[in-house]
């Protein structure tokens, strides 16, 4: 196993470089001049133009700039902004944030997911079945956005006032983890009707597998044969679901932290765009592209611990 998880990191090096490179050159190729736009609506001085030109290489040829910035990734320095900030100081404070949101929303949707969908396919054809697959289809049917402005209207206006309760936090992070409740649902919402109906699906041609027929033939308990054998042999697809969902939820931050108001990356990278900041645009793709390799490597390691039948010589 060993070998095949330093094969595989092996193989995240050209994943990492040709993304970068893509996102570095759609990034640069942006109309406007970033050195002119730090001068606001007043046109900077043409010498302090020049010299920051020079500082950052910006007439270098493309391949020039991305080999010094690919160079020093590999080296631990993200670059600076064209204000002097570190980028890797912006990410100190902002990426926590955003990893804990993604981390809440990935847990709601385990929980939530999982656990609706093998109440549904427990119940395939009854009531109950049909009710979660229309509350799933209207769960991929509204936008984040709309989600969380309603949710927001509903809990935090309506209800405080009509109750003078506050159950979650609507804005910011004041009030600690109780503040990642409500965004966190809000971002896993369409991740949530997605495992539901996988978890559906693949239990379902689980439950119709021979050994299931022979394990309740022997007489064994229901509950055992549920979780030990049906449940476990379906996990594989949902795992990697959720292995690739996590960098999903990490980049689809952006309108989740805006509307509610979280100093994430998805919010620096929604005002870097604006600002033309574009080292840190780079970066923050850069290490969400990391993460996303990670979680599918550990995805892939995961596959011999559900099944033992998969063997990684």
């Amino acid at each position: 196993m060993g070998r095949y998880a330093l094969r595989r990191l092996l193989q995240a090096i050209p994943v990492l470089v040709g993304t970068t490179f893509f996102i570095f050159v759609i990034v640069y190729a942006l109309p406007g001049d970033p050195i002119q736009a730090l001068g606001g609506d007043r046109r900077m001085d043409p010498v302090i133009a020049r010299a920051l030109r020079d500082k950052f290489g910006l007439d270098d040829p493309l391949l020039v700039q991305y080999w010094h910035y690919l160079t020093g990734i590999f080296s631990g320095n993200f670059g600076t902004t064209f204000r002097g900030v570190e980028v890797s100081s912006i990410f100190a404070g902002k990426f926590q944030v955003t990893l804990q949101l993604a981390l809440t929303a990935l847990v709601m949707e385990a929980i939530i997911g999982v656990g609706l969908g093998l109440w549904s396919a427990l119940r395939r054809g009854r009531w109950q079945d049909q009710f979660v697959l229309a509350v799933t289809l209207l769960l991929v049917s509204i936008p984040p956005l709309v989600m969380g402005f309603v949710l927001q209207l509903w809990l935090g206006v309506k209800f405080k006032l009509g109750t003078g309760i506050e159950l979650v936090p609507v804005a910011g992070i004041g009030a600690g983890e109780k503040s990642y409740l409500l965004p966190g649902f809000v971002l896993a919402t369409t991740s949530i009707a997605y495992l539901t109906r996988l978890t559906r699906t693949s239990l379902m041609e689980t439950l119709r597998s021979d050994f299931i027929r022979t394990a309740v033939a022997k007489g064994m308990p229901r509950r055992r044969v549920l979780g030990r054998h049906a449940l476990r042999n379906s996990l594989i697809p949902l795992v990697t679901y959720l292995g690739a969902d996590l960098g999903a939820l990490m980049g689809g931050a952006v309108i989740t932290e805006t509307i509610f108001n979280l100093p994430g990356i998805g919010l620096q990278l929604f005002q870097s765009v604006y600002l033309r900041e574009n080292t840190v645009v780079v970066g923050i793709v850069t290490v969400l592209v990391l993460i996303y390799v990670v979680a599918n490597l550990v995805v892939d390691l995961l596959y011999a611990v559900l099944d033992p039948r998969i063997r990684y010589e």
